[in-house]
């Protein structure tokens, strides 16, 4: 990369994690909400941090945040373990959703669950994670032989959307096609959703990203991940969601609750997806980033998974500078998101100076051992 790439990266992957978080805190307050009582508080959307109770104040992220996050680690250690001469292992990124699993059950660090991000006590919360993901990292842990083997595709039929609120990290990695970067997405939503919809619309916002990373804009980088989608068996209903945001948002009808819930509630992988991308096509400019999470939050479904997807997607695609100041300062966790994105940078930009000729050990590899 020219240093002018490698700037503009940076806002990206920046843009991408503080973007969803930003739409993730917005939203999670008002799920299980209906529209009609959010709007009677909040007229004009939801735009700005409410607290949700004493354990929940105003600027909280919820399990989309915080499996994201745990997404970038694995990411991150993956390309760790490359020096091991194997390539990159999307298995390593399922040993960190068991990490994350740690967090929810409030287990302390030890043995083999290690590095950086499971020391932060800030995710050591529980904020109404999704119950598929639960379970089926917790069956993942039973094996006959003892041996937790990662890797492995959850055995359910699942299609919700907590398989693709966490995959938008995969769209930032540099130097792979889009081709591998749509089905190492679809392979991470199946480690916990098995319905073919719930990996096909984690790989197509894979794929999006991929495209806006790439500088594309974004109808070019919807038109991209169609393609894609379309050549994969099962591709119906997610094909069928996204092109109905499209067609939605090409209609002169005035953005809202209402027009949101044509596309459904979001609590589905494919109609997730759909809300996110019609929000972002109704409000497509810089200016406009927080008129977009606003409506991707404001509706009687999965508030803060649509608004987190929503925000992955326009952060990717203005980068850092189009978040609003008054909702990036008081984030939950910023620190570690901003760190996370810089080390994620790091890792795929500045690699060989960080291990590789320099030996198998160092502070680098402790902080994101390779597996």
């Amino acid at each position: 990369m020219t240093r002018t790439d490698e700037e503009a990266y940076r806002a990206r992957v920046r843009g991408c994690l503080l973007g969803g978080a930003i739409g993730d805190a917005l939203g999670g307050p008002v799920e299980f909400s209906d529209a009609q009582s959010i709007v009677a508080e909040h007229p004009d959307g939801v735009r700005t941090f409410v607290a949700k109770g004493p354990h929940w104040p105003a600027g909280t992220v919820t399990d989309d945040t915080q499996m994201t996050l745990f997404t970038v680690e694995g990411l991150i250690r993956a390309g760790v373990r490359t020096d091991r001469g194997i390539g990159f292992t999307l298995g390593v990124v399922q040993h960190a959703y068991d990490r994350w699993l740690d967090t929810q059950l409030l287990l302390i660090p030890s043995g083999d669950r290690d590095g950086w991000l499971q020391s932060q006590r800030w995710l050591y919360a529980r904020r109404a994670p999704g119950n598929t993901c639960l379970s089926a990292l917790t069956e993942a842990r039973k094996g006959d032989d003892s041996i937790q083997r990662f890797g492995e595709q959850a055995v359910n039929d699942s299609k919700g959307c907590g398989g693709v609120m966490r995959v938008a990290p995969v769209g930032l990695l540099p130097r792979f096609d889009a081709e591998w970067i749509f089905d190492a997405a679809a392979e991470l939503a199946g480690y916990t959703h098995g319905h073919v919809t719930g990996k096909l619309a984690s790989g197509a916002l894979a794929a999006i990203v991929h495209q806006l990373n790439q500088g594309a804009d974004l109808n070019a980088a919807l038109d991209s991940a169609q393609a894609l989608l379309a050549s994969r068996p099962g591709h119906d209903e997610t094909s069928t969601a996204l092109a109905a945001a499209r067609e939605l948002a090409a209609q002169p009808l005035e953005p809202g609750p209402a027009t949101v819930e044509r596309l459904g509630g979001g609590w589905i992988a494919e109609e997730a997806l759909s809300i996110a991308v019609y929000c972002a096509l109704a409000y497509p400019e810089p200016e406009q980033f927080l008129d977009a999470l606003a409506l991707a939050v404001t509706h009687s479904g999965d508030s803060d998974s649509t608004g987190a997807i929503c925000g992955n997607i326009l952060g990717t695609l203005h980068g850092e500078t189009a978040l609003p100041p008054e909702l990036v300062y008081p984030l939950e966790g910023r620190g570690t998101i901003l760190q996370l994105a810089d080390d994620f940078i790091l890792e795929f930009t500045r690699a060989t100076h960080l291990h590789g000729d320099y030996g198998p050990h160092t502070t680098w590899t402790t902080r994101y051992p390779g597996w």
